[in-house]
């Protein structure tokens, strides 16, 4: 049986730091996992920035309630979600996914967690190590066959992992340096790739 694995941000919703550098003016929070490979290393960097400048996790929600899919995401998840089981695999957090799922319909999604004090975001719970990668691999375990997809440095791993694995929006760098994966621009040709291998 197939499952698709889909990252979030970049390929169903815009990138979440990045609407909140917009929002606050501040430039360094447009890091992001397309930028940085060490997933660890750029979540220290942003909490670093956020207690620079005093926000808190309530500033980042409300940059979140404004959010939208990207366009078209709704549509070709539902055209998705009509044909196999979908799956998202994102390393955002529990505390920002949930209004973005309600926009989308409420797909099934695996991700992590933050630690806060108040209104001060203390940390970050990984839900499991290599969490896209591993999750992956444990639906292989259990007799699914897995298609996956995303945009950045921390999807390559679940993608080279599956059946099949599409590169999605992504930067020309990532592209040119993993020029045997597939890469879409629209969500009709994107779509079309995934249909394709479905029960290849």
């Amino acid at each position: 049986m197939d499952i698709v694995c889909l990252d979030l941000e970049g390929v169903l919703v815009p990138e979440i730091w990045i609407a909140f550098s917009a929002a606050t003016g501040i430039p360094e929070f447009r890091r992001t996992t397309r930028d940085e490979p060490d997933y660890d290393k750029l979540m220290h960097y942003r909490l670093d920035l956020l207690d620079k400048h005093g926000f808190g996790l309530k500033e980042i929600q409300d940059v979140i309630s404004g959010m939208r899919p990207l366009i078209g995401a709704d549509e070709f998840l539902d055209e998705l979600r009509a044909r196999t089981q979908v799956l998202i695999l994102s390393d955002t957090f529990d505390q920002f996914s949930r209004p973005l799922m309600k926009k989308l319909n409420w797909p099934a999604i695996f991700c992590n967690s933050l630690t806060v004090d108040g209104n001060h975001v203390t940390g970050y719970k990984m839900r499991c190590p290599q969490s896209k990668l591993t999750t992956v691999r444990a639906l292989q375990s259990c007799g699914f066959q897995t298609i996956a997809a995303g945009d950045s440095y921390n999807d390559l791993a679940m993608i080279r992992a599956s059946r099949a694995g599409f590169l999605f929006r992504s930067t020309p760098e990532i592209k040119a340096a993993n020029p045997d994966i597939p890469a879409f621009e629209t969500y009709d040709d994107f779509l079309s790739a995934i249909l394709a291998k479905l029960g290849d």
